[in-house]
């Protein structure tokens, strides 16, 4: 029978714009700030800690050579403490989440902490590919992949615009969808939901003054359906926009995990089990559908129905995503990301799994719920979902 995995600790970075408020961290150093705060918040001995998995997308530069073990050492926990990084595309850190909770589940470790981190700021998107091509280090696709998808040009982009074509979304409906998402996070902040997840981080600004950042920078406070409406198509005669995709962000992420022995070990009380762990493939070109599958699976494995789930997240990596997963699903739109998403949070790819899970419990515990699902559409047609009870 195996072990039950518990989260006791989730935590996040406030999100921060391109070249912006955490322009001046390095990944590493904002990785071990969750790292630290979620050993803080669990009030754990370090030394119990049996591994750290992170996930990462771009690991080149700053984020390479094992970011996860860099962010430990550049943390205050101790060099005993183990780390290793992952590499799901978007989904990397809720990989992350499910690999510290297949150890705990399988009752070879007891604590682990699973985390994320991007700083798309100092690593941009495309980092570990453009210059090691122009290196001429040639590019992922190798000659078996080219043949069994001809002349494919693989591309989020392409996806995002290819699904609200297949599941015929109005430009307009995705409007609304991005206005809502900052609607919802404006609710949030001006209510103090994120509160008990943000961890606070001190930057430095023009002026050499010191500050605390805390609120995620992306929010459009006065985001207006006209002001979205404006804004440039992504492509010509598509359907998608800046303003209906997830923002390019900087941050971090950690969730701890552990065993009943753990939380015995730790004398603290769980925020939450993990029930279900499901992920699968799906086409590569469309790319972005796979959670509408994925959560099919989910629901089958945990014997459950979409309407037992009382809160979803579902990362808003393009508007047309979450709108076709209810549109497929027939889930209830007040259910779905109740606090706002990616596109008005941003979305620090690799850092996404384990923030959409630290205010997927934080959400829960607001609202007094109990069933909570996450799901995020991830670059190779991929998809992680992950099923949780509020204790």
């Amino acid at each position: 029978m195996a072990e039950a995995a518990y989260i006791v600790a989730a935590c996040r970075t406030a999100g921060g714009r391109r070249g912006s408020r955490l322009k001046d961290w390095h990944a590493a150093d904002l990785a071990a700030r969750v790292l630290d705060d979620v050993v803080a918040r669990a009030k754990a001995d370090p030394h119990l800690i049996e591994d750290v998995i992170m996930g990462c997308v771009s690991q080149a530069g700053e984020q390479s050579t094992n970011i996860a073990r860099n962010a430990v050492l550049s943390s205050s926990l101790p060099e005993s403490v183990p780390a290793t990084s992952v590499d799901r595309q978007c989904g990397s850190s809720q990989q992350a989440l499910h690999f510290a909770a297949q150890a705990i589940m399988s009752g070879t470790m007891d604590c682990v902490i699973a985390a994320g981190v991007e700083s798309m700021t100092r690593v941009p998107m495309g980092a570990a590919v453009k210059p090691a091509y122009e290196a001429g280090f040639g590019l992922p696709y190798g000659k078996g992949m080219q043949q069994r998808y001809p002349k494919v040009q693989f591309s989020q982009f392409t996806g995002a615009e290819m699904m609200a074509k297949k599941y015929d979304l109005a430009k307009e409906v995705l409007d609304q969808f991005a206005l809502e998402s900052h609607q919802k996070a404006k609710q949030a902040v001006e209510k103090g939901w994120f509160k008990n997840e943000i961890v606070p981080v001190e930057i430095t600004l023009e002026d050499d003054s010191k500050q605390m950042h805390e609120v995620d920078e992306g929010i459009r406070m006065d985001a207006t359906l006209e002001g979205i409406s404006g804004v440039k198509l992504l492509a010509e005669g598509g359907r998608l926009t800046a303003a209906t995709s997830s923002q390019i962000c900087d941050g971090a992420s950690a969730v701890m995990v552990v065993s009943e022995a753990g939380l015995k070990a730790l004398g603290v009380e769980p925020l939450a089990r993990i029930h279900t762990l499901t992920v699968v493939g799906g086409d590569p070109v469309i790319m972005l559908e796979a959670p509408i599958e994925g959560t099919r699976r989910a629901l089958e494995k945990a014997g459950k129905k979409i309407d037992d789930i009382d809160l979803f997240e579902v990362n808003e990596a393009f508007a047309s995503v979450p709108v076709a997963w209810l549109q497929e699903l027939g889930a209830d739109r007040d259910r779905l990301n109740v606090h706002g998403g990616a596109i008005a949070l941003g979305h620090p790819l690799g850092g996404s799994g384990t923030k959409l899970m630290a205010t997927l419990v934080h959400a829960l515990a607001t609202h007094n719920k109990k069933w909570g699902l996450q799901t995020m559409c991830e670059g190779g047609g991929l998809a992680n979902v992950t099923i949780v009870e509020r204790l």
